[in-house]
């Protein structure tokens, strides 16, 4: 009999001890793991938060038609107002709490705080519409210059209809940065043969001369790189200079 009595002392004290880690009481519910104990801190601090901190006064909180909260400030979605206020603790909320309060600050003291979702209502611009008349007259000439020996070229555009009070205006764009001729084949790290000179005015298309891509002489007051508009009779003209291409070197 007093056997049987310790066989079933030894079972029980076995079945108790079972679902419990070392060094825990008998009937206890045993020791909370690191993982767990921040969970239950978590909860507290959440339960606190929400007991209080006054929601309806958050600007960037808003509710989805989810039953889930948003956080307008940086764009987020959590399940509920637990997990918003812990987002509100944390690094990213702060933040951004701090760059929106730099940017409300520059803008003044009396700005209010408004939602990245809501677009700021601005007036439209008008559109101007504009109706192109086709391209307008122009000439080329070919010279030579006397002082520097290299080739010369004078432009000369006729905008008969140009809009008042405007003047044409020109660039020098290279043939990479155009889309309308096909590319040239050219050579790793060597530049295109060619280059185009545009000119544009309203209300007439853009025109676009294809020039060699060589230096020319763009020296501020030289005469050989001018331009000139004329009002009455609203021609433009243009004139460059290449420079001349340097003889080589006599080996010795």
């Amino acid at each position: 009999y007093q056997r049987r009595v310790r066989d079933h002392n030894n079972r029980s004290s076995a079945m108790s001890r079972e679902g419990r880690e070392f060094g825990s009481k008998i009937g206890s519910a045993g020791v909370a793991s690191g993982h767990q104990s921040d969970l239950a801190r978590k909860e507290r601090l959440r339960q606190l938060a929400l007991e209080t901190i006054d929601l309806s006064k958050d600007p960037y909180l808003r509710r989805n038609h989810h039953g889930q909260v948003d956080c307008t400030l940086c764009m987020t979605v959590h399940h509920n107002e637990g997990n918003y206020l812990t987002h509100t603790q944390g690094k990213r909320h702060q933040s951004n709490l701090a760059r929106r309060a730099a940017v409300e600050a520059r803008r003044g003291a009396g700005a209010q705080p408004e939602s990245f979702l809501q677009q700021k209502k601005t007036a439209a611009a008008p559109t101007r519409r504009k109706i192109r008349i086709g391209r307008p007259g122009y000439r080329v000439t070919k010279q030579r210059d006397e002082e520097s020996g290299g080739l010369s070229l004078l432009f000369q555009l006729e905008y008969p209809e140009i809009e008042a009070d405007t003047q044409p205006r020109h660039r020098f764009m290279s043939a990479f940065e155009q889309r309308q001729v096909p590319m040239p084949r050219v050579e790793p790290g060597s530049q295109a043969p060619w280059q185009l000179v545009l000119f544009a005015a309203e209300p007439y298309d853009t025109v676009a001369f294809q020039v060699p891509n060589r230096p020319i002489f763009r020296d501020v007051g030289s005469e050989k790189f001018f331009t000139l508009w004329d009002p009455d009779t609203n021609s433009f003209y243009l004139q460059i200079v290449f420079k001349p291409d340097e003889p080589a070197a006599d080996e010795e």
